[in-house]
């Protein structure tokens, strides 16, 4: 389970509307692809220590249970990803800066 920090003064995310579409498309992913392993990846990076979003973070959880996945083998597999076939395609702009680092 991922842990996030408890803070009683909950937040909201600039980017929850944007996030919050993405997060809807992934909960119902049977198979899903690249890209929306590396934006789940993305996201958890996102949200692990914002003081907030409780549901974003509750669909996190949902999804990686989903995919029958922890956290730790959802970053695994993003970091082969992006280490030998993905490339952020124009459409997928948002995912340049990520924070992702591809060193060992």
């Amino acid at each position: 389970m991922i842990q996030y920090l408890s803070m009683s003064n909950e937040q909201t995310h600039p980017l929850h509307a944007t996030d919050k579409n993405i997060i809807d498309s992934l909960i119902t992913k049977d198979k899903p692809e690249d890209n929306d392993f590396i934006n789940l990846a993305r996201l958890i990076n996102r949200y692990t220590n914002f003081p907030g979003e409780t549901e974003i973070k509750n669909d996190i959880e949902k999804i990686l249970n989903f995919w029958k996945m922890n956290k730790n083998e959802l970053f695994l597999k993003t970091k082969d990803i992006w280490s030998t076939t993905f490339r952020p395609s124009n459409s997928n702009k948002d995912l340049v800066g990520s924070g992702f680092d591809t060193s060992n």
